[in-house]
């Protein structure tokens, strides 16, 4: 097993810089205590005053004094959670989306981890079924949080069932115990028909709300449902009119939410709204937007923000050619959008094509799991027109579709040039126009 956690960035100018430490290096110890996992590292380099044990690339072993002022950081990122690597899941859900994924695609998307340090650091969904009891008194007993928690159903049986693992019949002990210690939680529902919707549901969405405010929000998202399921339990989608009478449930409960604790406490995928054919909630309904890194509330906030740069918008532009890429779910949205700017801004002409999922089936909606194969099957030659792409298509840390293929494979199928669009709405209209807008007008 190797030791300690390797560097995997130094911020310029940081004190890690200063003193040397370059990506590669390892981190074996703080103070006098061994590097296990990011939480041993994140808790030892909170003092103002500590050693750092580096070891360099070359073997030789430094160990450094650190001197932080009041607020001032490290500056060096870690590349693993862990020593042991990442915890993985052991659950056999009915539900799995890696479960439901083509063969042959690139080894890391068929990981299935559950981890509670991801959960702290990156946000990532746990499901407390495969945490052992020391992991859970070290949650408590470090006050690890906030943890994110995918809950799916408190009935012990039917989450048991869902999960296929019988320690998730445990969760209303395990969940009680982090909020009796003070542990925010911010809980996910994958909700399926005829599963746990229903009384379930209601069940669930009441047991969470008895544990506010510890219980910080509830997102509520539907099943996702690839083609690649001939040997799995069978699973269907939402109707029209199912999406509509959960959030007309929803819209109940975060009613009698917001008069009892001043917060609407459950929100409802994009999905459920689009399914529903019914209008984005506007943006005081989902507060702070807690779950937005759960895309709950991201299709309102975008309208919002590029509704704040109407004034500022030009009254006319060189004629200027942009298409839109998205996924079939956020079609009316984008059309709905390019018409408005197309009437506001004179040679602006927008084109949205909205792409059907042929990879991983017509059920998967979403833009973030469309492939540069699909896309170029669909898209005709665009004469060297630009093309818009939002940065949830691609891998976080290169220009990679989930088939592998990378934006110039795709610029040079559809003869386009891309430009990869960050998920907020000063950034798309600013890709749109051709040119940047002042920050400042947006504040």
């Amino acid at each position: 097993m190797s030791k300690g956690l390797v560097v995997a960035a130094v911020h310029p100018g940081s004190i890690a810089e200063e003193m040397e430490i370059e990506v590669g290096d390892r981190v074996l110890a703080v103070g006098e205590e061994e590097l296990n996992d990011i939480i041993d590292f994140q808790f030892g380099i909170s003092e103002e005053d500590f050693t750092l044990l580096i070891e360099k690339l070359n073997g030789e072993q430094w160990e450094l004094e650190i001197e932080k002022g009041p607020g001032e950081f490290l500056g060096l990122e870690v590349e693993t959670i862990s020593t042991e690597g990442l915890k993985l899941c052991r659950n056999n859900c009915t539900f799995c989306f890696v479960a439901q994924m083509p063969k042959g695609m690139r080894p890391t998307l068929y990981d299935k981890d559950d981890d509670y340090r991801l959960s702290l650091t990156q946000g990532s969904f746990i499901t407390l079924s495969n945490l052992s009891e020391e992991e859970l008194t070290r949650i408590i007993s470090l006050h690890l949080s906030p943890m994110y928690i995918s809950v799916h159903a408190w009935n012990s049986e039917v989450r048991t069932r869902l999960m296929r693992n019988p320690n998730a019949g445990k969760l209303s002990e395990q969940i009680s115990r982090l909020a009796e210690a003070g542990i925010s939680i911010h809980a996910q529902i994958v909700l399926l028909p005829d599963h746990n919707d229903g009384d379930v549901l209601t069940e669930t969405i009441e047991r969470l709300s008895d544990l506010y405010p510890a219980v910080q929000s509830i997102a509520v998202v539907p099943v996702g449902l690839t083609r690649y399921r001939e040997h799995l339990t069978f699973l269907r989608g939402f109707t029209s009119q199912e999406a509509r009478r959960i959030l007309d449930q929803g819209e109940q409960w975060q009613k009698d939410f917001f008069e009892r604790v001043g917060q609407h406490l459950v929100y409802f995928a994009d999905e459920f709204y689009v399914m529903a054919e019914r209008e984005f909630p506007e943006v005081s309904v989902y507060d702070e937007f807690p779950q937005l890194e759960n895309g709950v509330g991201m299709a309102r906030k975008f309208i919002t923000e590029i509704e704040s740069s109407w004034k500022f918008l030009p009254e006319a532009v060189a004629e200027r050619q942009v298409h839109l890429i998205t996924g079939t779910s956020a079609r009316g949205l984008f059309e709905s959008l390019g018409n408005r700017l197309m009437d506001r801004v004179n040679g602006l002409k927008i084109t949205v094509h909205a792409i059907r999922n042929d990879f991983f089936g017509s059920l998967v909606t979403v833009a973030g799991l469309l492939t540069a194969q699909d896309i170029a099957l669909q898209i005709d030659d665009l004469s060297g027109e630009e093309f818009l792409i939002p940065r949830v298509m691609l891998k976080a840390d290169e220009d990679l579709f989930l088939d592998d293929h990378s934006v110039k494979w795709l610029e040079e199928k559809v003869n386009g040039k891309a430009r990869i669009v960050e998920n907020n709405g000063l950034a798309f209209i600013e890709h749109v126009l051709g040119y940047s807008l002042e920050v400042e007008q947006f504040e």
